[in-house]
């Protein structure tokens, strides 16, 4: 093979022959919109082109969009994004399911042409629910005002975002009507958080967990964002007090003191006593404040008998009695097996904590860096790129084993994990965005993220220490529409402000 600089080396043909792997690997028992044959040139046209020296990280950032884009499905009532590739019996119409719409929300978001997410939005808002026997929007828990705003912050559509604002309001007063408590916290069952069989919950059992109360915080947040930008300040202010009222419900009532950790508080009182991965969840959405008595909690994720085991994050802590006892694959055991859809939420936690400059604790990027290139490895079986339902956590087995259910699980986020909080493109409200890596010192010599459509202009992103593999001199350099706008000779955090 002839011998190129990077320079000269266009990365589509690097893409080309992942692609040729991946769909080689595949007897494509299911085709939506747009088939293998068709996969690489969507991918050329749609995703943010990746190069980096840790070989299973960019495999697998590939292999991530290479199996999203086959969760993109034309509908009768607009296009939506599948979780199942194949049919499953608890699906509404068109095997849509809502479970993990945030995750299919911030994931997409980096695509060039992402227009039908909107579409995605709108079955949930105006069609999901029309022709079915019970609810389908509500039948799992969700964070679908927040990921629309992360989806506006990179995407820029105000008119689109603005336009819904009723419609998340009407929605958000439907939640509190389904599921708040007097007390002002929420309540729900495991299975419709999406993590049934877990360790503190139950399917019958009205528990006040984490999950539902973070992610009601978070779109209480996000909501009073979209009425400031649409100038209905009384709006913004009903949800700005919603969103401080749960923030203190939450650390009042479900921050255990003597064990450091949000819990689940259950329906009969008290605690439970476990520590479970849903504890992490209050830090994706920025709801903890940045002192050291929470900071604690963050000490059970590099902890081996807390949540770090051999093959990746445990979905429940390893110390407790009660881990992975309540059976194998037969249904979806969240006692302590790890789940990719968990493993999302907690990186993204943790990279909000790390990028706090009052975080002081013995979490670092060492550790992020470790959590995300062993996630990055789990992505097999047989030898081959692969993304499943759940593991167990020493040796990686996927828990459904071959089920074809279990394929191309489309349940969580990777893409997203690499773009915001690896390579740290942060995006804003405003027209710039702040690059912050969690690239541990002296890790990668280089990368370059290429081709990141941002508001209407196309950013690319390099790091070469030693300033021969792009042929652009050494350092960190950050280019809009072809033009060189920020610059730094080390691998350091860059605001980056954009005309």
């Amino acid at each position: 093979m002839p011998c190129f600089s990077w320079a000269q080396i266009d990365l589509r043909t690097k893409l080309d022959g992942y692609v040729r792997q991946f769909n080689s690997d595949d007897n494509e028992a299911v085709v939506n919109l747009i088939s293998n044959k068709a996969s690489a040139d969507w991918m050329k046209d749609n995703i943010p082109l990746f190069d980096c020296p840790d070989s299973a990280i960019e495999k697998i950032y590939y292999f991530r969009w290479w199996s999203f884009r086959k969760h993109i499905k034309s509908t009768p009532e607009g296009t939506i994004v599948t979780e199942f590739i194949e049919p499953v019996k608890h699906a509404g119409k068109f095997n849509s399911i809502s479970c993990a719409l945030g995750h299919h929300l911030y994931e997409g978001r980096w695509l060039k042409n992402r227009d039908f997410l909107k579409e995605y939005v709108d079955f949930w808002f105006y069609h999901a629910d029309k022709g079915q026997t019970k609810p389908r929007f509500h039948q799992f828990s969700s964070w679908l005002p927040d990921a629309l705003l992360a989806y506006y912050k990179v995407s820029g559509d105000r008119d689109y975002l603005l336009s819904r604002l009723d419609a998340l309001d009407t929605d958000y007063e439907t939640w509190e009507k389904e599921r708040q408590l007097p007390s002002g916290l929420f309540w729900q069952h495991d299975v419709k958080d999406g993590m049934e069989e877990s360790v503190s919950g139950g399917r019958r059992e009205k528990n006040m967990r984490p999950t539902i109360n973070s992610y009601m915080y978070g779109n209480a947040r996000a909501i009073a964002s979209i009425a400031k930008m649409a100038n209905r300040l009384d709006l913004q202010e009903k949800y700005a007090k919603k969103a401080r009222t749960i923030q203190y419900l939450l650390l009042d009532s479900l921050w255990d003191k003597d064990d450091h950790f949000f819990k689940t508080k259950l329906e009969k009182g008290g605690l439970h006593p476990a520590r479970e991965a849903i504890g992490f969840i209050p830090w994706y959405f920025n709801l903890v404040p940045e002192k050291a008595v929470y900071g604690v909690a963050w000490d059970q994720v590099i902890d081996t008998a807390g949540f770090r085991a051999p093959w990746g994050h445990t979905t429940a802590e390893r110390r407790e009695p009660t881990f992975r006892t309540r059976g194998t694959g037969h249904s979806c055991e969240w006692d302590g097996a790890i789940w990719p859809f968990a493993t999302s939420q907690t990186l993204r936690a943790m990279a909000n904590v790390l990028s706090s400059a009052k975080y002081r604790g013995k979490v670092s990027k060492e550790d992020f860096y470790h959590e995300v290139q062993q996630y990055a490895k789990a992505h097999v079986m047989h030898g081959k790129p692969y993304i499943g339902e759940y593991q167990d956590e020493k040796n990686g087995e996927w828990l459904k084993g071959d089920h074809p259910r279990s394929k191309f699980y489309n349940h969580s986020t990777f893409a997203d994990a690499v773009i915001q909080d690896l390579i740290g493109f942060k995006p804003t409200l405003g027209n710039g965005f702040t690059l912050m890596p969690l690239i541990p010192d002296g890790e990668w010599d280089y990368f370059s993220l290429q081709e990141i459509v941002y508001k209407r202009k196309t950013i690319s992103i390099f790091w070469d220490k030693n300033g021969d593999r792009y042929g652009k001199g050494k350092g960190l350099k950050v280019y809009a529409d072809g033009k060189l706008v920020a610059k730094s000779n080390t691998l350091k955090s860059l605001k980056v402000n954009l005309k």
